[in-house]
């Protein structure tokens, strides 16, 4: 039986519009397990974002809860949120978000600090090796705009993962990347998921929509299909690709 990393009870989320009230989540009851790897897919405006959003601590949701363990995101401080998003959560976004004057080395050490169950040496020790896992050893001194997009997104992908966290979070990761770059990351995201690593993401893309174990739909900000894969192999993608293009048919994506 699997294990539950993150829990949405009755998840709500509305914006003041117009004089009104815009409901962009409605009643969520979503389970996240560990070892999986779960994406959202969903039309634009479905709610997709928010969703991520909202079950990372980052936005707070109109009403329901959020369970990570015993507590509730939901009601947690803005302190308590801070503490589990240096430690326990990591998150990669369509804009990376690197300090633009440190160099991708330094933006990683920088996350790996807030961790003080580790020493300074242990932090640099498991930065450069993943600098190196993330084939971005022979440019960790450059600074972000010195690189391609793939090795800042790469790099991005060390920062998140540095403190070992229970759930990645991940926004579009390959929305703003090229075709190869675009499989390079996926592959890594891959990768980190058969260690175990468990993982969120949302994406308007088949072709990274099929790297996952579970597949949500969203529409109107409810989730109205799932879709279970088996682990991914490059060797099935294309049966993949027809399988999941079927399935988003069947629901009129």
């Amino acid at each position: 039986m699997k294990k539950t990393v993150l829990s949405a009870k009755g998840l709500c989320k509305s914006f003041a519009h117009n004089g009104g009230q815009s409901h962009i989540l409605s009643h969520i009851q979503l389970d996240l397990f560990e070892k999986d790897f779960t994406v959202v897919m969903g039309a634009s405006g479905s709610g997709k974002s928010t969703l991520l959003y909202a079950l990372s601590g980052m936005d707070r949701p109109t009403s329901g809860t959020v369970l990570y363990g015993k507590k509730d995101l939901a009601a947690a401080s803005e302190n308590e949120l801070s503490r589990l998003r240096q430690t326990e959560f990591g998150f990669i976004f369509q804009q990376i978000h690197l300090v633009g004057n440190l160099s991708l080395l330094e933006n990683v050490l920088v996350c790996g600090y807030l961790d003080k169950s580790r020493s300074a040496a242990e932090t640099c020790r498991r930065a450069n090796e993943l600098m190196d896992r993330m084939g971005i050893s022979e440019v960790k001194d450059h600074i972000p705009s010195k690189v391609s997009g793939g090795e800042q997104q790469r790099c991005a992908i060390a920062r998140a993962v540095i403190n070992k966290p229970k759930l990645l979070f991940a926004d579009e990761p390959t929305g703003a990347l090229n075709r190869k770059n675009t499989f390079e990351v996926l592959n890594l995201l891959n990768e980190l998921n058969g260690e175990g690593q468990s993982i969120l993401m949302v994406t308007h893309d088949i072709k990274a929509a099929i790297r996952a174990t579970r597949l949500l739909y969203l529409e109107d900000g409810k989730i109205t299909g799932e879709l279970s894969l088996p682990a991914y192999r490059s060797e099935d993608e294309k049966s993949r690709e027809t399988q999941v293009n079927a399935w988003l048919t069947s629901l009129e994506w």
